[in-house]
Parts: C-alpha cells; structure tokens; sequence
C-alpha cells in the first residue's frame, strides 16, 4: 500500500509504516485517519507479517490532529467520532487501539513532536523508542477536550494513576527522558529506527504464533480475573502445541537455528 498519507514498506517480514505529512509535521487530518485505518485493516490480513515500525516522514512522528482542517468540514468530524454503539472503536480511537489488535509486534520511532493524537497513536503501539530530541504531550486538554483516541487504554496500563492525570490535566510537553521517567517510552536512542529495526529482528526469533499468544494473553489478561487468566493460558498453549511452529521452535533450540518458521497461523 502507497499513497499519498500513508506508506507501507515491508522488507523482510518487517513492515515499515509511515505517515507522510512532513508539511504539517504529520498533523492527522481526516484522509490521514481513514488511510491509517485501512492499513491495519491490510496488515492484519496478511500472514507472513512478523513485526511493524510505525514512524513520521520529516523528523516527526505526529503533531496532533489538524483541527483547521478537520474543522472545514463538519461532517468529517460527525464521520470520525460516529459509532454504532458506545462500547465500539469509532475511526479515531481505531488508529490506536487497531495497532493493539494486530496480532505481531508494534514499535513507534518517535521523533520531532509527538503531542496529542499523535502520543494517543503511538499509546496503540507495543513499544515506543524515541530520539533524545523527541517531545512528547498528551495535549488535549489545553484545547479543552478530553484525550478520545483510546489513548488511555495504553496509558492505564503504563503509570499510576495520579501520574496519568497529572500528565492528561496539565498538558505538559515532556522530554524524551522524561517521557522515559514516566514509563511512557520503552527506550531513549540516538538512532532510534536502528533501534527498532533491530529489536523486531530479535522478536522475530520467536515463533510468530508464540508472539500472537503472548500479546493476546499480556492484553487480554492482565487486569483480568484469575480464572479468566488462566483458561486463556491454557486455550493459548493447546493452539501453540497442536501448531508446526512449535516443532520448529524446538528444532531451532536444538539442532538447526536457522530453520524457518511457517507463516503465523490462522485465527491469530
């Protein structure tokens, strides 16, 4: 998929997704969201996927949404929020949480300004490795709104709760380092997309089922109950040892560790 807003590059089972208004430091606008969307609806599908490294074109990752733009046209703001029932992703909470739905790893390259939904974005993600000079802000509330991209269901998971208000009331724009002190960012580098390029080729030394199972399982279950916890658990692990990947994990342990694993199995 190439076009205008959004890129999709894949080299070596690693699709490198990017946002390409580097004009408006890659401020979402309504064509921005809707192309978002249909990429994760793309990747989802396709099986050879290991891993994806979602990044900005132009030194930043996403500087919020264009309100001027979106402003324009009423209609378009009707279309972004609308959703059949409360408890649905509408097409702006589906830019973030659809990266937690992909069934592979997720890391966002931040650098540049990462502020409002463009943080709510890369809280969708898995891992968040950001360049030194990144800023980032969950800014909703300078505009006087409340963060609706589900963006909070990233951030409950990753501070306390006094620290997430905090940071959602004052609108603080944070350092890379804080941003890290904070628990929002998995790593600081210099060359982040190095970086990340190279922890998704370690994670695909994992068998791409296994990967699905952990994610799954780390998402689904982890403020669960514990009996919820562990039916998932063992519903997980009957798939994984029924699968040929499995086998081929095995035999990359023990005797051939360049072995290739199959593609992910359906239903992952």
């Amino acid at each position: 998929m190439s076009n205008k807003l959004v890129s999709i590059r894949k080299e070596d089972n690693i699709a490198y997704v990017s946002l390409n208004r580097p004009e408006k430091y890659n401020a979402l606008n309504y064509e921005l969201f809707k192309q978002l969307d249909a990429c994760i609806v793309q990747l989802r599908k396709d099986k050879s996927l290991r891993a994806v490294i979602l990044f900005g074109e132009g030194g930043s990752f996403c500087s919020g949404l264009d309100v001027k733009s979106v402003s324009k046209s009423p209609f378009d703001a009707v279309k972004l929020l609308f959703k059949w029932l409360p408890g649905n992703a509408n097409l702006a909470q589906r830019v973030s949480i659809g990266w937690r739905r992909l069934p592979v790893p997720v890391i966002a390259v931040l650098e540049g300004v990462c502020y409002g939904g463009g943080m709510q974005i890369a809280l969708g993600a898995d891992f968040r490795i950001a360049a030194p000079t990144c800023k980032l802000s969950i800014m909703e509330a300078r505009w006087g709104l409340v963060p609706d991209m589900a963006g909070f269901v990233g951030l409950r998971e990753l501070m306390p709760r006094d620290q997430a208000l905090k940071l959602t009331m004052t609108a603080d724009v944070l350092t890379a380092e804080e941003a890290l002190s904070y628990n929002l960012l998995t790593a600081v580098e210099v060359e982040p997309m190095v970086a990340a390029t190279i922890f998704a080729q370690k994670l695909m030394q994992t068998s791409p089922d296994a990967n699905a199972a952990i994610k799954q399982s780390i998402q689904k279950s982890w403020s669960a109950p514990i009996r919820q916890l562990l039916r998932r658990e063992s519903f997980y692990q009957v798939r994984l040892l029924a699968g040929k990947n499995r086998i081929i994990a095995a035999i990359r342990q023990s005797k051939d560790s360049l072995k290739e694993y199959r593609n992910r199995q359906s239903g992952w």
